[in-house]
């Protein structure tokens, strides 16, 4: 069961500035970087972040700039850091641990901003474990409003590492179209099965390198009907 966020103020008058706030999950306590807007916020958003066992937490420039974006679309977006990463509590579970910590962060998020449209969106590994949240999310009837996967991996990718991503009709699948640590091939292959279509951004590595105001442009585009 969640608790309530311990929030730690911000400077004064810097209401948009990045706060570290604390909740708990089933391993224990999550650290979370929450990106508050201007004024009330439009929506919730979670944004998951890459592969913990490669050094990535919830302050890598892809999570950063899809939470700022969300931010500056009026969103309030949070951050977790994933078990075992940053202060959070727990150990590295492959992605089904994660899983449930997200969705204890959800239900806490529509108990605090009841009415309020959420969104889910990862990238990397935390794009993996955003397509088991948003499918059991669907599964019970209570489906997010937007869902975006930057970079999933899909089957075995370096280091004998192996994921198999639920299915998300609605979600948008944004690629790299030179992606060398979760090919392209590979997500065609299993979108191709499912009908659902994929963004590729021509030239883009894993990272986006160079691209990542695309990423801001595509927030922008997947919020803008709220």
């Amino acid at each position: 069961m969640s608790t309530p966020w311990e929030i730690r103020p911000g400077p004064p008058g810097a209401a948009s500035a990045t706060r570290t706030v604390w909740s708990r999950g089933p391993a224990g306590r999550i650290e979370i970087l929450l990106d508050p807007p201007a004024g009330a916020p439009r929506g919730v958003a979670l944004v998951a972040h890459p592969q913990p066992l490669l050094g990535g937490s919830a302050r890598h420039k892809v999570p950063h700039v899809l939470a700022h974006a969300l931010r500056d679309q009026g969103w309030l977006a949070l951050r977790p850091n994933f078990r075992g990463v940053g202060a959070s509590e727990g150990s590295h579970d492959h992605g089904a641990g994660e899983a449930e910590d997200l969705l204890a962060l959800v239900a806490q998020a529509r108990d605090e901003h009841p009415g309020l449209p959420l969104a889910l969106l990862g990238f990397s590994f935390g794009a993996y474990v955003q397509s088991h949240v948003a499918a059991r999310l669907a599964d019970a009837g209570e489906p997010a409003r937007h869902v975006l996967l930057a970079g999933m991996p899909v089957g075995q990718v370096q280091d004998w590492r192996s994921y198999d991503p639920a299915t998300v009709p609605r979600a948008w699948l944004v690629h790299g179209e030179l992606d060398e640590r979760a090919p392209l091939r590979a997500l065609m292959d299993w979108s191709r099965e499912r009908a659902q279509p994929v963004f590729v951004v021509p030239g883009a590595d894993h990272f986006f390198t160079g691209r990542l105001q695309l990423l801001r442009e595509f927030v922008a585009a997947l919020v803008s009907g709220d």
